[in-house]
């Protein structure tokens, strides 16, 4: 049990380097090699814990949405909101999300696969949040589901100006305005806004810890 514990441990060390070397120099420009270095091993070495670089990418993946983790059915569109304000706290986070999204458009893209199959998922959960919130018609008249792709874009688009100039881009602040000009929701009207009656998140517990 003590060597398994060691391995899972120096297998999230080398997760951790990953997302390091991949924000600064995006998948391509990234090398087994260079991770290997920053956490004390030889490239042979890392080639223990994982056998290519395409399952350390997989493996990265995964793990950042291990970190950002919420049960179906559990998300609300203020519990979005707090994820926004959450990932201004964790940029190497954000960075490597959205340089491995940025890379994966191209063919052959070793994360092409998770991205889309990830997208179609997050497009159908943010659905069925707006549809929790409004019903089957947001106040300007879209569906759900029209209005899920809509969700997404802002929220990672935010990511990319934030990113590139946070001292201009209030991410969370600007999420917020655009919740705003979706309208109020049928279900904040019945039960109060969020925070009434110690309706309090707490991202550690919710949303796990980087």
């Amino acid at each position: 049990m003590a060597a398994r514990a060691r391995s899972e441990e120096r297998r999230a060390e080398i997760l951790r380097a990953a997302v390091e070397v991949i924000a600064e120099r995006g998948y391509r420009g990234a090398s087994l090699g260079a991770v290997a270095e920053r956490v004390g091993l030889t490239q042979q070495g890392l080639l223990h814990y994982f056998p290519t670089k395409e399952a350390l990418l997989v493996s990265v993946l995964e793990a950042r949405d291990q970190w950002d983790a919420v049960p179906r059915g559990e998300w609300r569109l203020d519990l979005l909101g707090s994820l926004v304000e959450y990932n201004t706290m964790r940029p190497g986070i954000v960075q490597t999300f959205s340089a491995l999204l940025g890379e994966s458009v191209t063919d052959g893209h070793p994360a092409r696969e998770f991205f889309t199959t990830r997208y179609g998922a997050v497009r159908e959960n943010f659905a069925a949040v707006l549809r929790a919130e409004y019903g089957e018609r947001l106040p300007g008249g879209l569906t759900p589901e029209a209005a899920a792709p809509l969700l997404v874009a802002v929220m990672d688009g935010l990511q990319y100006q934030w990113l590139l100039d946070p001292e201009s881009v209030d991410m969370p602040g600007a999420f917020r305005n655009f919740l705003g000009l979706l309208g109020e929701p049928a279900s904040r009207a019945r039960t109060g806004p969020p925070g009434d009656g110690g309706d309090h998140v707490d991202l550690d517990q919710r949303l796990g810890a980087e």
